[in-house]
């Protein structure tokens, strides 16, 4: 169910053209009818505020001591929820340095400290495995994603069967249902939506 702080997020999201609508060649390689595109986010620091608020007590809800952001969307949401939620960040570089303390992790943690990923979007689920891969090489204890959005093809199933729980904030049904009660998303055009999540589903 959709609050109407949630509805308003949706709202502020169309209205920046995170959402779009047409026809988007995805990396798997399939034509999708609408696209997220939250990267242009962080050119609005008022909706990436509301993000941020959205997300943190999703992240409050869980026993953790840490958030990270997944590159390279998640970067920013992460950071957006650390400074609000005055919840200490964590972030992995690509590769380890060649110099000074060499680590692949930055910021401050104990090992068996427990962080929760922060990432905009989850589809099937297949690349947040390898996100949580260098915290775990650390030490640090990864069970939970807070994600966004949800574009319901199965990656929620996709990580419960590894052993992480997905904690979504929005679910692209209800954002569609919500985009077509508003009338900016035609009937035909919805439809084509649902029959496109139905059918690229894990």
């Amino acid at each position: 169910m959709l609050t109407p702080a949630d509805r308003q997020l949706i709202d502020a999201l169309y209205d920046i053209q995170s959402l779009k609508f047409g026809e988007f060649r995805l990396k798997s390689g399939a034509l999708s009818p609408f696209y997220v595109d939250l990267r242009v986010i962080i050119s609005r620091p008022g909706v990436l505020r509301a993000v941020a608020e959205r997300l943190i007590p999703l992240v409050r809800s869980l026993p953790c001591q840490r958030v990270a952001g997944i590159p390279y969307a998640g970067l920013p949401i992460a950071t957006a929820v650390s400074l609000a939620g005055d919840i200490p960040l964590l972030y992995a570089r690509k590769e380890a340095k060649e110099y000074g303390t060499r680590r692949v992790v930055e910021g401050k943690f104990s090992p068996g400290d427990r962080v929760v990923l922060i990432d905009d979007v989850i589809t099937d689920g297949a690349s947040k495995f390898e996100a949580a891969a260098p915290f775990e090489a650390a030490g640090l204890a990864v069970r939970d994603f807070v994600i966004l959005l949800d574009r319901e093809q199965g990656g929620a199933e996709r990580l419960a069967e590894r052993g992480y729980t997905l904690h979504s904030a929005l679910k692209i049904r209800d954002v569609l249902a919500h985009l077509r009660e508003t009338e900016r998303l035609e009937e035909a055009l919805h439809r084509r939506c649902l029959d496109f999540i139905a059918a690229t589903q894990f």
